[in-house]
């Protein structure tokens, strides 16, 4: 998905059309630069197909030693040469039909990067060179970048209609209107007695956790120690819950509290809580659901568009695959 969005990381590493060889590359490896593939008479070469992989390396990945980085970036050639082969597409495409970005259009869209980061010209320039990337070439990717943009909004992106009727049928068959709030809480949890006999020490223990509370101790750290629910580990945290997937329980207790509180012991089938809210997210408004929804609805059409447009534009090209 190519969307305008100047993400700096992003921009600094997304388009390889560098010479040279990646810098971490041992010097055996540079001996081997060869043409990787072929694009309607416009050759890649293998130092731009391990550029592009090394700039897009997870952090897994660059902790490993030279030899295990490579033996991954090998296993992994093919998949990258056909993403660096679309892009080359594109680029072409795009210059075919006349579609240019003027200098003016590169600084701007540099200056809007630095304000974003409250980066000073020195600032980006060394944080290029950490990139192996010198400022001309930074610009020159930038401007592919750019280029792909317009292009993809004046081809695909503007093309996409979603219309009203389409929002209110997702939103109806989705249920999304009856989901209510959503609620961000941790929880302690001492599991339900075998017999009644045990009952009266689950509550004994409820108590004292309360005690604990009060006198201001940590409702994480409670959880950790007394909880025997799977999510002791992160310290109770049961992470986003939307009311319509909630038990009644939970819900009358949280419909009389305020994020930060935490709540009395009660029962349920599963046993006995203690619950903390930790933020309330209320209810989208109408409008704002619908924005939200459409959005999404035109961001699923674009892809399946832009996915038989690049179908179309592979089977129309000469591509030659020298891996």
């Amino acid at each position: 998905m190519l969307r305008k969005v100047y993400y700096f990381k992003y921009l600094l590493t997304i388009f390889v059309s560098v010479i040279c060889l990646v810098p971490c590359l041992s010097s055996s490896a540079v001996l081997l630069d060869r043409v990787v593939a072929v694009v309607n008479k416009e050759v890649i070469t293998w130092s731009e197909l391990y550029k592009m992989m090394e700039s897009e390396a997870t952090d897994q990945v660059n902790a490993l030693d030279e030899q295990e980085r490579l033996k991954v970036f090998k296993d992994n050639e093919a998949v990258f040469l056909e993403k660096l082969i679309d892009v080359r597409l594109q680029i072409q495409e795009a210059k075919r039909l006349g579609i240019d970005i003027s200098p003016h259009e590169v600084n701007e869209a540099i200056e809007n990067i630095k304000k974003k980061y409250s980066l000073t010209d020195e600032a980006l320039k060394e944080s290029l060179k950490k990139e192996g990337l010198t400022f001309e070439e930074y610009k020159g990717r930038l401007g592919e970048q750019l280029l792909i943009s317009q292009f993809m909004n004046q081809q695909i992106r503007n093309k996409v209609v979603v219309s009203d009727e389409e929002v209110e049928k997702y939103i109806k068959s989705n249920q999304l209107l009856s989901e209510g709030e959503t609620y961000r809480i941790r929880q302690i949890l001492l599991k339900k007695p075998k017999d009644e006999t045990e009952k009266k020490g689950t509550e004994e223990k409820a108590s004292l956790i309360m005690q604990k509370l009060k006198a201001g101790e940590d409702f994480s750290s409670l959880a950790k120690e007394y909880s025997e629910d799977p999510s002791a580990k992160q310290g109770g945290d049961l992470g986003d819950i939307k009311q319509s997937l909630m038990a009644k329980e939970f819900i009358d207790i949280l419909d009389k509290m305020k994020p930060g509180e935490f709540s009395d012991p009660f029962w349920t089938e599963r046993g006995l809580h203690i619950i903390t809210l930790d933020e309330k997210i209320a209810k989208k408004k109408m409008n704002e659901l619908k924005e939200d929804v459409k959005k999404q609805l035109a961001e699923e059409r674009f892809l399946e568009k832009y996915k038989g447009w690049i179908k179309g534009l592979r089977e129309q090209a000469r591509i030659e695959i020298r891996l």
